[in-house]
């Protein structure tokens, strides 16, 4: 039999035919106490400052039946499904350099695992909380490693995380800035991260094919997007970043729907020209997304409503997007999408939208050049 008829891995982008994939798990969810990477004060959601701990059981149970809801219609679409293994996250963790009262979940493993062509890649992980997530994938990622000869398996090296990766002070610092304040320091992109060491979440990095598009963002910093950038050679990489207070993963930011076309969250809007340039120079068309449906998150979910473009390109004519987002699935509609709606909403508070429950393993197709025209320097 050849090689290629037991391929299990292979993604370049986001749009895709999508053939097999990983849904997330919200199992023993927790809502992580607080650390140098991250100190949640959300109290109009019900997370003030300090607290910690389990997710209540009936919202823990809601988001477990939309997860397996999700992997249903998914199945039946003929695509295949695969699920992590959840470990103990309230249990306290530590290393040589630090302790960590608890972790948070395996819910989100677009944040964990990148796909790219045929090798997926284990993120750093800038959180302590998050640091042994990767746990969670080990029997799913070791089975495709015996099943297909051509899969290739790697991991960024883990991080020390020791105080010097952040920035002392920061956050007693930032929680007494105004708005503007906060927004202006986020425009100099100072955030809690130091360069002392790569660190990134795979969810940062758009892929579309030849171009990897990586967010400099809370979670991700110049270290770990260089890190990136040498990892894959053959590939061309542009680091971005977007007007917001403290920003968080590409995908709920700058959305790739199809060839040609881009979804863009339009209260966060790119710092510099040079990323709308480059696609329309390059012939793509940008589209604002419509009005989130909701005002906030659901409780515990951290405040924001941009889960609602946070969504899953099944191929270049079909898309997921959670059901109540009415206005978002009318402008796909309009777009010439075929919209599947999904429940979805309460898994919010369990780490994130659909696109990061969800990890590409295999999508029908090649690495392409969808930018033959490139802008020296970006």
């Amino acid at each position: 039999m050849d090689a290629n008829d037991k391929k299990i891995v292979n993604s370049w982008n986001e749009w895709d035919p999508l053939k097999r994939v990983v849904v997330g798990r919200a199992d023993n969810c927790n809502i992580q106490a607080p650390e140098p990477a991250y100190q949640p004060d959300y109290r109009k959601d019900g997370l003030p400052l300090g607290m910690y701990g389990r997710h209540p059981e009936e919202a823990e149970e809601k988001a477990k039946e939309l997860l397996d809801n999700f992997a249903k219609i998914l199945e039946k679409r003929g695509i295949i499904v695969d699920r992590p293994t959840p470990i103990d996250f309230s249990q306290q963790v530590q290393t040589p350099d630090w302790v960590q009262k608890n972790q948070r979940a395996c819910m989100a493993p677009r944040d964990v695992l990148m796909t790219v062509g045929n090798e997926i890649l284990e993120a750093t992980m800038s959180r302590r909380a998050r640091f042994f997530e990767y746990i969670c994938y080990r029997e799913i990622l070791n089975q495709y490693f015996n099943d297909d000869p051509n899969m290739k398996w790697n991991a960024c090296p883990k991080p020390r995380l020791t105080d010097r990766t952040y920035k002392e002070g920061f956050w007693k610092e930032w929680r007494s800035l105004s708005s503007e304040q906060k927004l202006e320091r986020a425009r100099k992109r100072d955030w809690a991260l130091t360069e002392v060491e790569p660190v990134f979440d795979a969810a940062d990095v758009g892929r579309f094919g030849k171009d990897l598009f990586i967010h400099h963002s809370t979670l991700t910093n110049n270290a770990g997007i260089e890190w990136i950038k040498r990892h894959f050679p053959d590939h061309r990489t542009h680091i971005v970043a977007f007007d917001q207070e403290y920003p968080f993963h590409i995908d709920s930011t700058f959305v790739p729907l199809r060839p040609g076309l881009v979804l863009q969250n339009y209260t966060r809007p790119p710092l510099g020209e040079e990323l709308h340039e480059f696609f329309r120079k390059n012939g793509w068309e940008i589209v604002e997304c419509a009005k989130p449906a909701h005002e906030r998150g659901k409780a515990f979910s951290g405040g924001g409503n941009s889960l609602a473009m946070n969504l899953l390109v099944i191929d270049p004519k079909t898309v997921c997007v959670e059901a109540s987002e009415t206005a978002q699935i009318e402008q796909l509609d309009k777009l010439g999408f075929e919209v599947v709606p999904v429940p979805f909403r309460d898994v919010g508070p369990f780490g994130g939208g659909l696109h990061c429950a969800t990890a590409d393993v295999y999508r029908d197709g090649t690495c392409e050049d969808y930018f033959p025209k490139q802008i020296p320097g970006f």
